[in-house]
């Protein structure tokens, strides 16, 4: 059985909002008062959950409040939230970049970390030098570090500006060299912030595949933040999420995926029935509109090459011939350039009853949508006779936002490129 290799009991993190100096000086020569006398920070009683869509009315915010959870050996923990959520606060504790309010964290090994842009880095110092500086950091010795400096040069892709100061790299090379350096050096636990989304699709799949390495092969455990979700689906066996800086979900990465989509549909829900824009004789009325994954569950995101329902629930409220029933959906990109038409009619669709309160499940075998976000217009219309225009039942513009992420579509292990639409195709040389 794997050891546990990292603990985390009890952690939290609070911060004074406004700005520094203003004030504080009372606030710390209390806590001081307190500290001499044995007694409890008295600042630890006050502050406000950490949602930063809501105007607070204290100065005091818990970034991170009662965080606990176990990682063993060889495991990779995904970290997943929205932005404000507490993951970087959360790996910036567990990397002893900031401390800790409250809790304690126990760890059996070296800990690197890739937090930002040139962590660690500095801007004077040759590539060459830099990872000399980061491997000392990390605890290695000089002859140690030699051993591996060729593999995590040619890893990094750097070469030709190894001895260029990193003061003239680009975000993307800093990266590079930066992740090379944490994974080479044979860490215990490698602790990974959303900073490799900097680098382009061909080192992404290099790192994911590196950090696959370390976990499987070598037994090194990894914490992995991202807001990719395939990335994250793919690399860890676990996930926990976090929302205003408590965890709200624990469990293997594909339910803690789902849960965060989930939890992100319920957040952005549009209440289509509310519109007072939609035309038509409204004999049906489309009351809500979402998307689900493969699993059933409800999401806010969708991936390219993904499987997926689009479901238009309604309510019926006259005489419907099912024959007749026509629904029209286009998607529009966010220039309003129409992308995409489904349509009953051109897909022969037949229909045999119009219940009274159903759904419209349309079904979307493989997203060939790339990144970005469409919006949804749909028509749905009774044709009365052969040779007379579709009589408008229920029609709305702007109907439903699809926000569409980034997937390996083609299973190639690369991430496809945004924009647009992907075309069915294959290449040869001939």
């Amino acid at each position: 059985m794997s050891q546990v290799i990292l603990k985390v009991e009890n952690i939290s993190k609070q911060y004074r909002l406004g700005k520094i100096g203003t004030g504080t000086l009372s606030h710390d020569l209390n806590r001081w008062w307190h500290t001499i006398r044995g007694k409890e920070d008295p600042y630890l009683k006050v502050g406000e959950v950490n949602d930063r869509s809501v105007k607070g009315s204290n100065q005091y915010v818990w970034a991170l409040k009662d965080i606990n959870f176990e990682v063993k050996e060889g495991e990779v923990l995904g970290i997943i939230g929205k932005n404000g959520a507490g993951k970087s606060t959360l790996l910036k504790i567990l990397s002893r970049v900031t401390s800790p309010t409250t809790g304690n964290i126990k760890t059996k090994g070296r800990i690197a970390s890739l937090l930002e842009v040139g962590t660690g880095f500095h801007p004077e110092m040759t590539g060459r030098e830099n990872i000399y500086l980061n491997g000392a950091i990390l605890g290695m010795t000089k002859k140690e570090i030699t051993s591996k400096i060729d593999e995590i040069i040619d890893f990094s892709g750097c070469e030709r500006y190894i001895d260029t100061p990193t003061k003239r790299y680009s975000s993307g090379m800093t990266v590079r060299l930066a992740f090379a350096v944490a994974a080479h050096l044979e860490p215990e636990i490698l602790v990974v912030d959303e900073v490799l989304a900097v680098g382009d699709a061909e080192f992404q799949k290099k790192a994911i595949g590196k950090m696959q390495d370390i976990s499987k092969t070598q037994g090194r455990t990894v914490l992995f933040v991202s807001h990719n979700m395939a990335a994250v689906k793919s690399l860890c066996t676990r996930g926990i999420v976090l929302e205003n800086g408590g965890i709200t979900f624990t469990g293997n990465s594909d339910d803690a995926i789902n849960y965060y989509l989930e939890n992100s549909y319920k957040k952005s829900e549009i209440k289509v029935s509310d519109r007072q824009d939609r035309k038509g004789n409204q004999k049906l009325t489309v009351q809500d509109i979402y998307a689900k994954n493969k699993d059933g569950v409800k999401v806010g995101e969708v991936h390219s090459g993904e499987s997926y329902q689009l479901h238009f629930d309604y309510i019926k409220r006259g005489e419907i011939d099912p024959k007749q029933f026509t629904v029209v959906v286009q998607l529009k990109n966010e220039s309003d350039e129409l992308v995409t038409t489904i349509a009953t009619d051109e897909l022969g669709t037949q229909f045999y009853e119009v219940k009274e309160k159903g759904s419209i499940v349309i079904d979307i075998p493989r997203l060939q949508f790339r990144e970005g976000r469409y919006s949804v217009v749909f028509m749905i219309s009774e044709k009365l006779a052969f040779n007379t225009p579709h009589q408008t039942i229920d029609f709305l513009q702007d109907a439903y936002t699809l926000n569409v992420i980034r997937g390996d579509y083609w299973k190639s292990g690369l991430l496809n490129r945004p924009k647009g639409f992907i075309q069915e195709a294959s290449i040869e040389l001939i």
